[in-house]
C-alpha cells in the first residue's frame, strides 16, 4: 500500500509540474514586465529542480511518471490563447498564472489526502510543490 500510494502521488506531482512548466513557458513570451518575467523564470527554475527530485524518486520505483491529461492541456491552451487574444497584458498573464496555480494547489492537496500511505519523501515533495505554487500566486498578485 505504501509503495502504491507513493508512486501514485509522485505521478500526480509529475503531471502537475509538467503542466506548470509548460504554462510558464507559454506565458513568458507575452510577459512585458522584467520583474514579472524574472518571477516566472525563478518559479520555473524551482519547478525544474523539484521535477528532477520527483523523477529521481519515480526512477527508484521503476516508473516513468505521468503526462498531464490531454483534456486538461487542451482546455488550458484554449483558455490561455482566448484570454491573451483579447488582452495580452501582464495582468492577463498574472491572472492565468494565478488560476493555474490555484488549480494545482487544489489538486495536489486532494492527492495528498487521497494517498495518505505515501512515504514521507513523496509527501514532502508534494508539499514543496504546493508551497512553490503558493509563492508564485503571491509573487504575481501585484500584476493582477
Amino acid at each position: 500500500m505504501i509503495e502504491q500510494d507513493t508512486v501514485r502521488l509522485l505521478r500526480e506531482c509529475d503531471a502537475g509540474i509538467r503542466m506548470g512548466i509548460t504554462s510558464i513557458d507559454d506565458l513568458l513570451e507575452y510577459t512585458k514586465s522584467d520583474v514579472l518575467k524574472n518571477r516566472l523564470m525563478g518559479c520555473r527554475e524551482a519547478h525544474g529542480k523539484l521535477q528532477d527530485d520527483i523523477n529521481e524518486q519515480l526512477h527508484r520505483f521503476h516508473d516513468s511518471g505521468k503526462e498531464p491529461a490531454a483534456m486538461a492541456k487542451s482546455m488550458s491552451w484554449i483558455k490561455t490563447n482566448m484570454k491573451l487574444a483579447v488582452n495580452d497584458s501582464d495582468s492577463t498573464v498574472a491572472d492565468l498564472i494565478t488560476d493555474g496555480c490555484n488549480m494545482g494547489i487544489k489538486s495536489l492537496s486532494r492527492y495528498l489526502n487521497q494517498y495518505k500511505a505515501a512515504d514521507e519523501k513523496s509527501k514532502s515533495l508534494a508539499k514543496n510543490l504546493i508551497s512553490s505554487e503558493e509563492k508564485l500566486v503571491s509573487d504575481v498578485r501585484e500584476f493582477l
